[in-house]
């Protein structure tokens, strides 16, 4: 439910780029292309999941030195199940409380490669008002160039992992699980100059 740390996707965006540019670069998150999984255990039986989105953010990477910023945005009232009833549950000040905090949040500047490669983003995630440290692991990462508008598009696939109870969303524990997975899909486009 705190699949708010969604956001946390855009982070990625970030990673796709190649080495050998000598500026930062300023991305922004595609919102038809950039959401968040989410994943909990229900009962100890099935596998409760559901999504947020669309994400909102801005990415800037100095490609050269393997560094970035990000900054991510989720509106918790976006939590969708595919069940009207369900959604309205976790949007109750006992779990997302979607009312006194409309927004979750993912901020990072640490980035690890390997090579090249994107390894993992870390940063801090905001639920409830609360901060914790959560890190983005990379399961692929790429960029294109998009041919109708010319601009450079970079995209991929995280996961994360937090405790629910971290961020004071306790309710129906230990029945539902405390261990939140988030599956995080975000596509970011390189702005023209």
């Amino acid at each position: 439910m705190k699949t708010v740390h969604f956001a946390l996707a855009a982070v990625a965006l970030l990673g796709s780029a190649h080495p050998g540019s000598a500026q930062p670069l300023d991305f922004t998150l595609l919102p038809d292309h950039s959401f968040v999984q989410f994943e909990v255990l229900h009962f100890g039986t099935s596998t409760t999941r559901g999504r947020f989105g669309p994400l909102s953010g801005q990415a800037t990477l100095d490609r050269a030195a393997g560094r970035g910023e990000v900054s991510l945005r989720i509106a918790t009232a976006g939590v969708s199940t595919g069940l009207p009833v369900f959604d309205a549950r976790l949007r109750q000040p006992d779990l997302l409380d979607s009312s006194g905090h409309p927004e979750a949040f993912f901020v990072s500047r640490n980035f690890r490669f390997e090579g090249e490669r994107l390894v993992e983003v870390r940063g801090e995630f905001t639920l409830r008002g609360m901060s914790r440290p959560l890190t983005l692991k990379a399961q692929g990462f790429h960029c294109r160039i998009e041919p109708t508008a010319r601009r450079e598009v970079c995209g991929g696939d995280f996961e994360a992992s937090f405790k629910r109870s971290d961020y004071g969303a306790s309710f129906g524990l230990p029945l539902v699980g405390n261990d939140v997975r988030l599956l995080i899909q975000v596509e970011a486009a390189r702005a023209i100059p």
